[in-house]
C-alpha cells in the first residue's frame, strides 16, 4: 500500500486510541491526564474523550490517590484468547499439575509477548503453603530465570528484537550486556536457568525451556523453589531439575518438537 492510499484510509480516532494504549504500555508508573497529553504531544481536550472511552471499556484504569492512568489486564486477556496461547495452556496444564505434585512446589508457564515476560498459567504447590505468581503478571526479561531461558535459545536477530522491544517491569535490575550474554551462554550450555530470586529471599528460581516446531523456544516453565527447614521429606533442587527436564520435554513433544531435528 503506497502512502497516498494509506493516508486515504487512516482512522484518526483509532490512531489516537492506539497512541494512548502504546504510551501507557511503555510507562511503568502510568500517566496523569496532563502527563499523557504531554507524552503524546496533544492537548488534554484532544484526548479526554478517548481516555474516558478506554476507561469505560475497561482497557485502562485510574488509580488513587494520584489519578494516574495505567493499563488493565484486558489486552492480556484478549491476547490470551488467541488459539495458539489457548492451545499452549491447555497442553501445559496437566503437566504443570503433575510437576507441582511431584516437586511439592508451585510452578508457572510464561512467554514473551508485547515486550514483556507474562505468566499465562500457574499451579500452586499441594503443600499447606506455597509461593507463586498470578496469571497475567509481568516479569523481568533480563533479571529472571524465565527471561534468561526465553532469551538464551534465540538467534541473534530475534534476541536483539526482544531486547529492543522489552518494557521493563517495576524493580527490574539494569543488566550489563556482557554479563547478560555470559549468563545466556551458561543457560544454553546447561539446558536450564537457576538463580536466587532477586525480589524474594529464600526463593531459588529454576526455569526450563519449552520448544515448539523446529526447535524454537516458545515458553518457559519456572519453579520458584522454597526450602523446608523442618525436615519434612521432599525433592531437593537436583531432583526437581530432573523432574522438570522430563516434563518440559514431554510438553515440547506435544507441541511438535523433534529433538533429533532441532538446530544445534
Amino acid at each position: 500500500m503506497d502512502a497516498t492510499t494509506a493516508n486515504r484510509y487512516r482512522a484518526p480516532a483509532l490512531e489516537k486510541g492506539l497512541d494512548i494504549l502504546e504510551a501507557l504500555a511503555r510507562s511503568e508508573q502510568g500517566y496523569t491526564l496532563n502527563e499523557l497529553s504531554q507524552a503524546l504531544g496533544r492537548n488534554v481536550g484532544q484526548i479526554f474523550r478517548m481516555v474516558m472511552t478506554l476507561q469505560h471499556r475497561g482497557y485502562i484504569q485510574q488509580g488513587e490517590p494520584d489519578s494516574r492512568y495505567t493499563l488493565t489486564l484486558k489486552l492480556f486477556r484478549l491476547a490470551h484468547q488467541q488459539q495458539p496461547v489457548k492451545s499452549l495452556v491447555q497442553a501445559a496444564m496437566p503437566l504443570l499439575q503433575e510437576l507441582a505434585e511431584r516437586a511439592r512446589q508451585s510452578c508457572h508457564l510464561s512467554l514473551f509477548r508485547s515486550g514483556r515476560v507474562v505468566i499465562v498459567a500457574q499451579v500452586d504447590s499441594p503443600e499447606r503453603w506455597s509461593f507463586g505468581l498470578k496469571v497475567g503478571e509481568a516479569m523481568g526479561l533480563t533479571d529472571t530465570s524465565s527471561g534468561h531461558v526465553l532469551l538464551a535459545y534465540q538467534d541473534e536477530v530475534e534476541r536483539t528484537r526482544m531486547l529492543s522491544s522489552h518494557i521493563k517491569v517495576e524493580g527490574e535490575l539494569q543488566m550489563d550486556p556482557g554479563e547478560l550474554f555470559a549468563i545466556l551462554n551458561t543457560v544454553r550450555a546447561q539446558g536450564h536457568a537457576s538463580m536466587p530470586s532477586i525480589q524474594i529471599a529464600g526463593v531459588t528460581n529454576i526455569a526450563f525451556p519449552i520448544f515448539g516446531h523446529g526447535g524454537r523456544v516458545v515458553a518457559a516453565i519456572n519453579v520458584p523453589h522454597i526450602a523446608r527447614i523442618d525436615g519434612t521429606p521432599r525433592p531437593d533442587i537436583g531432583k526437581i531439575k530432573d523432574i522438570m527436564a522430563g516434563i518440559c520435554l514431554r510438553l515440547s513433544t506435544r507441541l511438535g518438537y523433534e529433538p533429533d531435528a532441532a538446530p544445534g
